[in-house]
């Protein structure tokens, strides 16, 4: 979010909150992407906020409750507050249910691969309209072909991206296999290791694909433990996120700490892949 935002966007939250009988004496800054995430005290109320405009909230909070309500591991929203998005001041705002993270080191794949796994199987059973993840491919290229947003990208490597995108997107995209619901970027810093389990956060990214899609975002060890997996669209897949994730460290409003210096280095392990055994980027 914009530095000008911030302050704007605290105080949207905290009224929110307020208005709602939820007592706020202080907001603390969580995370600072495209939207703000606050922790509310005393009330421990975690606040997602992000500008009207650029936010698919609603959509959000009807996917969290009915996988929460069909006991999928996903955090919940706060359940003193009625479930919905909060528009105020320019902003939206959502409520949920505040979890302190358990102290301890990486989580186990195999936990990762289970809880992915259970969140996957509760996803297939909901009907709910949601894109394609080659819509977020093509989101990727018209990044890529941007000058204006992406004026730092040097032409070889604006051109590595852009084939790369473009031949997976389709290569992954027209293997015909089964697709399904999925959260669309389930990677480690969307994951809570809370005392009741694992929890899977930031659902606003859902799109439909094949799981392997979801698996790529995630460390290689967890798709070792989930049954059923194709290696080769695995493989393909990992390098197509590794090449939209590396082309948003290249938006010039990126804001990820060091983003750039991601970009840098992802770029090497994109070219370093293709020379090995990668596909035909040309084509």
């Amino acid at each position: 979010m914009q530095p000008s935002e911030v302050s704007r966007a605290v105080a949207a939250a905290v009224s929110t909150a307020s208005s709602l009988a939820l007592a706020v004496d202080d907001a603390v800054v969580l995370h600072d992407s495209n939207k703000l995430t606050l922790r509310l005290l005393p009330c421990d109320v975690l606040a997602r906020v992000a500008p009207v405009a650029h936010q698919v909230a609603r959509f959000e909070v009807e996917l969290a409750q009915r996988l929460a309500e069909s006991g999928c591991p996903v955090a919940a929203l706060d359940p003193r507050v009625e479930p919905r998005a909060y528009e105020r001041d320019g902003f939206v705002v959502t409520l949920w249910t505040y979890h302190e993270p358990v102290t301890r080191g990486e989580v186990p794949p195999a936990d990762y691969a289970g809880a992915l796994e259970r969140l996957h199987a509760g996803m297939r059973e909901l009907d709910v309209p949601a894109p394609r993840f080659t819509d977020r491919v093509e989101q990727a290229q018209r990044l890529v072909a941007d000058r204006d947003r992406t004026p730092a990208l040097a032409d070889a490597d604006r051109e590595l991206l852009g084939d790369t995108l473009r031949s997976l997107g389709r290569v992954v995209g027209g293997r015909g296999g089964a697709e399904q619901l999925l959260h669309g970027e389930p990677h480690p810093g969307n994951v809570l290791a809370t005392e009741n389990g694992l929890l899977f956060v930031d659902l606003e990214t859902c799109c439909r694909g094949p799981v392997e899609f979801d698996l790529a975002h995630a460390p290689e060890e967890v798709g070792e433990h989930y049954p059923g997996v194709d290696r080769d669209v695995l493989r393909e897949c990992r390098l197509l996120v590794l090449a939209m994730i590396t082309t948003w460290r290249w938006d010039r409003g990126d804001q990820l700490p060091n983003g750039r210096g991601l970009g840098a280095e992802w770029l090497g392990r994109i070219r370093a892949e293709l020379g090995r055994d990668g596909p035909d980027t040309r084509g």
